[in-house]
């Protein structure tokens, strides 16, 4: 039986770690404090801030540090990091995190090229971090990525995402982000996916993260609310990508979903007006206009 969709949704903003971790262009941490202190204004109540990894793989986020200690917190906000490791889980428990995440993938090949290591050693990998997150009562939400489809594969079967969202549940993850990494699902793909990982995974405990390369971002994301998924990753200005993926234009635009939602009369919390400001915001430090629909209409007003 086809649950009931959820009447309220909660916008998980990815921006400033997924959206800028992959641009050529390097942003001071000052603009990057901005971002996340205007992005902490407009309703959002969990906004991924920054990775703690090795800046030389990810020059992007070497200020981590800065970052976190001097953005302006809000006490009924989430602004979790990226942890791979425990060396990176250690640097997050300095800087005063209170959750982290970790990245998986459902495809053996994306694993290898991304992470250089297989599933199981992901896993294996990513076990220590989440009993030493446990360990000092931090939470931590668990990704996997490719889950409709990968650069090097094709399509990714259902039961394979399934496995990997079981183990990251079951070691610990309270939250299990589904990523359409390159961006090549459709709707009834996504329902099906979901429907399969929920036999392993409750639908409650699960979030979806869609990228738009293929146009496909708003139309996976309603199906899966239509599933009972009522938790979805975005980014500002439609910020990001993965560099694996041929023409990935990156994550779906936190503005364009909430709008959708907010169209559907399904509760978000966010201000439109001030996401769209922010999303020019972050836009003009980049010296291109956001990619994202409703920016550019409400722009144009």
């Amino acid at each position: 039986m086809q649950p009931t969709p959820p009447q309220k949704v909660k916008l998980v903003e990815v921006g400033p770690r997924d959206g800028l971790q992959n641009e050529k262009t390097l942003i001071p941490a000052e603009a990057k404090i901005e971002l996340i202190n205007r992005l902490s204004d407009t309703g959002l109540l969990a906004i991924e801030a920054s990775a703690f990894v090795s800046p030389k793989w990810v020059p992007q986020m070497a200020d981590a540090n800065e970052v976190l200690s001097r953005i302006t917190r809000k006490p009924d906000i989430s602004y979790p990091v990226l942890t791979p490791n425990l060396k990176g889980f250690e640097r997050a428990v300095e800087a005063g995190v209170k959750e982290v995440a970790i990245f998986g993938a459902a495809s053996e090949s994306f694993s290898q090229k991304n992470i250089n290591c297989s599933i199981q050693e992901s896993l294996e990998r990513f076990q220590p971090v989440v009993q030493a997150a446990q360990e000092k009562n931090i939470k931590v939400r668990g990704y996997v990525s490719c889950v409709l489809g990968c650069p090097y594969e094709g399509q990714i079967a259902p039961q394979k995402v399934a496995g990997v969202a079981k183990a990251l549940f079951e070691m610990g993850c309270y939250e299990i982000s589904l990523g359409d990494t390159i961006g090549t699902g459709t709707p009834l793909a996504t329902q099906q996916m979901i429907q399969t990982v929920s036999k392993s995974v409750p639908v409650a405990k699960l979030a979806g993260h869609f990228h738009d390369t293929y146009g496909q971002a708003l139309a996976n994301i309603f199906a899966a609310w239509q599933c009972g998924i009522s938790v979805f990753d975005a980014s500002i200005a439609g910020l990001g990508g993965c560099p694996y993926a041929r023409g990935a234009s990156g994550n779906v635009a936190t503005e364009d979903v909430a709008y959708m939602f907010n169209g559907m009369s399904v509760e978000t919390g966010i201000n439109i007006d001030k996401l769209v400001e922010t999303a020019w915001f972050i836009a003009d430090k980049l010296d291109r206009n956001p990619n994202s629909k409703i920016s550019l209409a409400m722009r144009n007003e």
